[in-house]
């Protein structure tokens, strides 16, 4: 499972012109999932998005994490963080999980992200988004669950 975060003052995203999901300051994490991932997966990657400090503390950068400022959550599924470049000219999606399976991945990643106090928003699973944000920092970190 990969997560591209962004530490964002804000962060919104649309479907069809209408706005489904959309934080103040938080994390805007984009979230991919491999056809290897499990809920180990999930459960890794939530409590360390959930506690990494990435949050400025009275002129401290990197003090703080979205649960100590009280920080929102938006949630987008993005297969193509899977995508692999190695060969050719068209990415390859060999290693992205199979929609059903993805759903399913992102549903339970949602859910435990819901778990931890924190406001939760999120995109559509599947559909096509448009999304605007205000990356603070910038700060943005790639994070990876086959990376323990």
């Amino acid at each position: 499972m990969k997560a591209l975060i962004q530490r964002v003052s804000k962060a919104k995203v649309e479907v069809g012109n209408r706005i489904i999901g959309q934080i103040d300051i938080g994390i805007l994490i984009f979230l991919g999932i491999g056809h290897k991932d499990t809920a180990k997966d999930i459960d890794y990657l939530v409590e360390k998005i959930a506690h990494l400090r990435i949050f400025e503390n009275e002129g401290k950068p990197m003090d703080k994490s979205v649960k100590d400022i009280n920080g929102e959550l938006l949630i987008v599924s993005q297969f193509t963080l899977y995508g692999s470049l190695k060969k050719g000219r068209r990415p390859d999606f060999g290693e992205a999980a199979d929609p059903t399976l993805a759903k399913d991945l992102y549903e339970k990643f949602i859910e435990k992200c819901k778990n931890t106090g924190l406001k939760v928003e999120t995109g559509e699973f599947a559909a096509m988004m448009d999304v605007s944000l205000t990356n603070d920092g910038p700060v943005t970190f790639m994070l990876e669950s086959n990376s323990i």
